[in-house]
């Protein structure tokens, strides 16, 4: 799984406007990040907690759907959430104009 991660780094990285990347694990543990450890462990915190709330949600919403991603736009930063089976991917950009 490493070598899978080392090229989800890489293809994010490529993208304009790119802060940082945070892959986590399924227990909202980091596994890589290009940003600061802080800052890596404080957005893990927060973004594992809404991402099982909107998975929740979604399914009660309908329970043959399931999420996919999560966008947030600030004046500040733009995040979006991967999640999938094995890891969480949070990608932290400038938004763009």
């Amino acid at each position: 799984m490493s070598a899978e991660i080392e090229d989800l780094l890489k293809r994010y990285q490529n993208y304009p406007n790119v802060v940082g990347i945070i892959i986590l694990d399924p227990f909202a543990i980091p596994i890589k990040t290009t940003m600061e450890y802080t800052l890596t462990v404080h957005y893990a915190a927060l973004i594992s907690t809404l991402t099982s709330k909107a998975a929740k949600m979604v399914t009660n919403l309908d329970a043959s759907n399931e999420l996919m991603n999560i966008r947030l736009r600030t004046k500040v930063h733009e995040v979006i959430v991967l999640p999938s089976e094995n890891y969480i991917i949070i990608v932290v950009q400038n938004p763009g104009s």
